[in-house]
């Protein structure tokens, strides 16, 4: 297999073989990196994901066993995430991994497969919806079937990685999320950082880094997807940077609590995100091409909805940078 030039060559080391557990693959970088966030969880299930996103879903197994999953941020402002995948795939590989599924971008279904798949919210895992790559491998050894799923994408100053480890022989585990940025905080409910909130100063600035910006001014109707009338700093915000960036695109993306259907929840997310679209559009002139809207209901939550509280946290609209116009 050729592999791109990298400032440092990888290399692979292993966990110690425990009586208990297999040993977990232990990914190593050729630039500093940051572990932003870590789960482990005993006996768990969990649906990796081996095909892309088609006929309205995610190919994917039911797998069990010990969960591991990390994401890293990784200071390789030029490598591309094609360079990485291929430097971690050999390390997955010298493991006794065999890759069984791998797509880049369009080819996993976008931002469909991204939103779709279970993914370390921002800011501690960015995904580029304009450039991430996955893969999924498998092995089989004296503990069973053990799968991984890769997940690797970019912001301009750093390369991002997440691995989900899962299989093996139990253990004895408390199910956790650990992150540098937020301390600990049990798995359910979960209580995801939040994004940013928008400034006329740091809205650009934000997006620029990768990180996804909620539009916290906004105001719908009760259980209207059309956006009231008014006047939104937030809009004008990102209006004037849209604007003073022609070559720039961003999708807005809306989101609601988890009271009602999953279909039901999805389709409204995606008419307030259009709304939002539209009035950038019309009130604020903004160039059609340079904004989209999608919605993804209650699956990307940032607390929890068993409270009026983190009900009222989930229902926004966010806007992320997706890909620069040719």
């Amino acid at each position: 297999m050729n592999i791109s030039p990298l400032p440092v060559a990888f290399c692979l080391s292993l966990c110690a073989a425990s009586a208990q557990a297999a040993p977990q693959l232990k990914l190593q970088f050729p630039a500093p990196a940051v572990t932003t966030a870590e789960r482990s969880e005993a006996l768990a299930s969990f649906r990796l994901a081996v095909g892309p996103f088609q006929n309205g879903q995610i190919a994917s197994e039911l797998t069990e066993g010990n969960l591991e999953q990390t994401a890293w941020r990784i200071a390789l402002p030029a490598a591309s995430t094609l360079e990485v995948t291929n430097a971690l795939r050999q390390q997955i590989a010298a493991a006794g991994f065999k890759v069984i599924f791998e797509c880049e971008t369009e080819a996993c279904g976008g931002y469909d497969f991204r939103y779709g798949s279970e993914v370390v919210a921002e800011p501690d895992m960015h995904v580029d919806l304009g450039d991430y790559r996955y893969l999924a491998a498998q092995r089989v050894g004296a503990n069973g079937q053990e799968y991984l799923g890769l997940m690797v994408s970019k912001s301009p100053e750093n390369a991002y990685v997440q691995l989900t480890q899962i299989g093996g022989a139990a253990k004895a585990a408390t199910a956790a999320i650990t992150s540098p940025q937020t301390g600990n905080f049990a798995l359910t409910p979960a209580a995801k950082p939040a994004a940013p909130s928008q400034s006329d100063t740091d809205i650009g600035k934000t997006l620029d880094l990768g990180q996804a910006m909620v539009l916290d001014d906004l105001v719908f109707g009760s259980g209207s997807s059309a956006l009231s009338d008014g006047t939104y700093p937030s809009l004008t915000a990102l209006a004037q940077w849209l604007q003073a960036n022609p070559s720039q695109a961003v999708t807005l993306v809306g989101h609601t609590d988890a009271s009602g259907g999953m279909a039901s929840n999805i389709a409204l997310s995606k008419k307030r995100a259009e709304s939002v679209r539209q009035s950038l559009i019309a009130q604020y002139g903004v160039a059609a091409a340079q904004v989209s809207a999608n919605g993804v209901g209650p699956l990307a939550p940032r607390a929890s909805n068993q409270t009026p509280e983190g009900q009222q946290q989930n229902r926004r609209v966010e806007v992320v940078l997706t890909s620069t116009l040719q």
